[in-house]
């Protein structure tokens, strides 16, 4: 089997092109937000008052440089970081209104995008995929915040 055929060579081809579809999008709306920073939004949303580690978690993104990732999204003004009435250690997150809105705006595009990112298969082929790229990747982390 040659490397253009194997499954690594070919995620890493389709991860590519999510991204470069994902980033022209972004920039037509306005935005300059990486898919990343937008999944990550994603969970903050969905778990106000989640920290970092826990965002890492649900994004299945490295811990180590998740903080960079929120850092970026806080000097943006679309996340806030407090420090933990509960853990002065911990930093509890939440969208801040810009956030929100951007988040809400952007999301129907997103959705939208999805499409093109499997554009050459029918929809019949993008439910197959999506649930084999699912099984794949094996069991999603919990999605319910700690404590």
């Amino acid at each position: 089997m040659e490397v253009q055929g194997m499954a690594g060579h070919l995620i890493r081809r389709l991860h590519q092109r999510s991204v470069q579809v994902f980033q022209a999008h972004a920039r037509r709306a306005g935005l300059e937000l990486t898919a990343v920073q937008f999944a990550a939004m994603d969970a903050i949303r969905a778990h106000p008052g989640i920290d970092q580690a826990r965002v890492a978690a649900l994004i299945a993104y490295d811990r180590a440089t998740i903080g960079g990732v929120i850092e970026r999204l806080v000097q943006k003004g679309l996340v806030a970081r407090k420090v933990s009435p509960r853990d002065r250690r911990a930093r509890e997150l939440a969208l801040t209104e810009d956030g929100a809105r951007a988040f809400a705006q952007f999301l129907p595009v997103v959705a939208a995008l999805q499409d093109e990112i499997l554009g050459h298969l029918v929809p019949a082929e993008r439910e197959t995929f999506l649930a084999l790229a699912r099984k794949a990747i094996g069991p999603a982390p919990d999605d319910a915040p700690p404590g």
